[in-house]
Formats: structure tokens, C-alpha cells, sequence
């Protein structure tokens, strides 16, 4: 089977969402999948799901803190680690499925640079599905890519005070 790239972006929820979706489908269908996650640290619900399926991986190489600003020792350090990780896991080619979770926002944050994406894509092996999340996808990255969605906000309870929620954002 061919594999993709595709990328999720843009202000409105919904791009790790959809990116975990597609993980819960390619495993339903005998897929092997790899998820790395950059800037996340902690115990986030979807942690605690994927680890019941055994064809998922998922790591993260964050500090689970915003990077505003210059990114830290230990920022780039995680930043640097996670992208080693990918350009291992595309070579290696024995996953069906690879997700750069928050892969633009690493980009936008300096974590990993500009380049280091568009390398991703270009080692991308052709059976390898690669699925890159987070705001802030750079044109280059989308001319790039062969499906490209822009979540929009329109509405979002978050503006009336309403916190990140264990299960629904978390």
C-alpha cells in the first residue's frame, strides 16, 4: 500500500484528535504505528488508551511546558531527541504508520528546524504514512504534503473559562 502525507493544522481543536483517529483505524486493520509526540510531557489520556493496543508506540520528547520565546537547554535537547527518533523510525521502515505530533509547532518553536521536517518527508519511505500535527504548518511543509486539513475555530468554550478536560482535550 502507497503511503501519504498528510498534515493537520491550523487554530481550531481537533488535529491530534484526528491524527489519533487514524492510529485507532490503522490499527483495526493490522497496522503498525509509531507516535512521536514533541513538546508534551505527562500523562495525557491518550497515554493510557494507545498503551492498550499493541501495535501503537507512543513517546513523547517534550518538557510539558510552552516554549514561548527562546526554547530552553532542555527544550532543544527533547526537541533534538524526538527528531533522531523519527529519522530512525523512517529508515527502519517497520511501521506502517509515523505521527509528528505537534511536528509545525516544533518548527514554529525552534525545537527542529525548518529543514528537519522537510527531511522527514523526503526519507519517508513510499509505504509509510506520515501524518504531521500542530498549528502553524509552514507553506513549504503543505506544498509538500498530499492532504492538508486547516481546522478552524469558530466556537470554542475554552473563551467562556472552561479548562482543558481529562478525556475531552487531556
Amino acid at each position: 500500500m502507497k503511503g501519504y502525507v498528510q498534515v493537520y493544522t491550523g487554530n481550531g481543536k481537533g488535529k491530534t484528535t484526528a491524527s489519533l483517529g487514524l492510529a485507532l483505524r490503522a490499527v483495526g486493520a493490522g497496522l503498525k504505528v509509531y507516535i512521536v509526540q514533541f513538546l508534551k510531557k505527562g500523562d495525557y489520556s491518550e497515554i493510557k488508551g494507545l498503551s492498550t493496543f499493541e501495535n501503537i508506540t507512543i513517546e513523547q520528547y517534550g518538557m510539558g511546558k510552552f516554549v514561548r520565546g527562546n526554547p530552553s537547554v532542555e527544550d532543544k535537547a527533547a526537541g533534538s531527541l524526538g527528531y533522531q527518533k523519527l529519522c530512525d523510525l523512517l529508515k527502519n521502515n517497520e511501521h506502517d504508520m509515523v505521527i509528528v505530533e505537534e511536528g509545525n509547532v516544533a518548527v514554529m518553536c525552534g525545537l527542529i528546524s525548518e529543514d528537519e521536517l522537510l527531511a522527514l518527508i523526503d526519507m519517508k519511505p513510499p509505504n509509510v504514512e506520515l501524518v504531521i500535527t500542530g498549528r502553524g504548518a509552514l507553506p513549504s511543509v503543505m506544498d509538500r504534503a498530499d492532504l492538508v486539513t486547516e481546522m478552524k475555530e469558530i466556537k470554542h468554550y475554552y473563551k467562556q473559562g472552561v479548562m482543558a478536560r481529562v478525556g475531552i482535550e487531556k
